[in-house]
């Protein structure tokens, strides 16, 4: 599918009205590009279908203007004597299904496309619990869990005298995040150990339930090296806010010694910093 990018500018409108200083992410009123093939589908699907309601709330409102402005009663306009038009009937029932058509060939090649997990190059295994998730890279011997970090476990507790603005990347960073390859096509498989929850990355363009007894199926591909950030989205019990999903995409040299760190019982590699391609979310956001 082609994708064409549009810019948000309802959010720079809004940021006329902003005080100076006001964090702008709260005035995004456009659904992320992402950096997958996936989430740029997406994207590109919504704003089709997007200009496509445009067009035909111009049609349709504009016809309707016109006709109050010309046949109104002051410029002596009378009533239409005919009750019935076959032709006007067929007009206005082929043309919302040619749209209907014309919008569902692309939104189904799409929805097919999403839930083609073929030819992966790597399955992970991800299990939601309360209130982390563990990730078991299948064939490949390796598998841990990841909760909050640190800091942002301490900064979060009542009484501690952290300023949680001194903390990075607060409520949103792991102790171990997933690593993936940069370009590999990444099968997840789904599932939960006690309650509903929602594996969700926004840059990714994917989101879907980890149910327990169930596996669900979802997968991405990456295009840029960076971390990338998300948040359990299915409201899962006390500390439904403070189970980030943190992914770091490596080139694939650098993947592979993670890779051979891991299963050969070193310890971990450093957390690389984040760039600034990363998609970070609000807290808020997952709500």
């Amino acid at each position: 599918m082609k994708i064409v990018k549009y810019a948000a500018a309802g959010s720079l409108a809004a940021a006329a009205f902003l005080p100076t200083g006001a964090a702008l992410a709260a005035w995004e009123v456009n659904m992320p590009v992402g950096v997958t093939e996936l989430s740029r589908d997406i994207h590109g699907l919504h704003m089709m279908i997007f200009w496509i309601c445009v067009a035909i709330a111009f049609a349709v409102f504009g016809m309707m203007i016109y006709s109050i402005v010309k046949f109104r009663h002051s410029q002596g306009a009378v009533p239409a004597t005919f009750d019935h038009s076959t032709k006007a009937e067929i007009i206005w029932t082929i043309i919302p299904v040619a749209i209907l058509v014309g919008m569902a060939i692309p939104a189904a090649a799409t929805l097919v496309k999403i839930e083609d997990t073929r030819n992966s190059n790597l399955t992970i295994k991800v299990t939601g619990y309360q209130w982390k998730w563990e990730y078991e890279y299948l064939d490949q011997k390796v598998k841990f869990f990841s909760t909050l970090a640190h800091d942002s476990n301490a900064a979060r507790q009542t009484g501690s005298g952290i300023d949680p603005k001194s903390v990075p990347n607060y409520l949103l960073e792991v102790d171990k995040p997933l690593v993936v390859p940069v370009g590999a096509k990444v099968r997840v498989l789904l599932t939960s150990n006690d309650v509903i929850h929602a594996w969700w990355v926004p840059a990714f363009g994917m989101k879907k339930d980890a149910i327990p007894g169930f596996v669900n199926e979802l997968w991405f591909r990456a295009d840029e090296p960076g971390i990338y950030r998300g948040q359990c989205a299915e409201l899962c019990g006390r500390d439904h806010g403070f189970m980030p999903v943190v992914v770091h995409v490596k080139p694939q040299a650098e993947y592979d010694t993670w890779l051979a760190e891991q299963q050969g019982g070193g310890a971990p590699a450093a957390a690389a910093a984040p760039v600034e391609n990363a998609a970070p979310v609000t807290a808020a956001a997952a709500e």
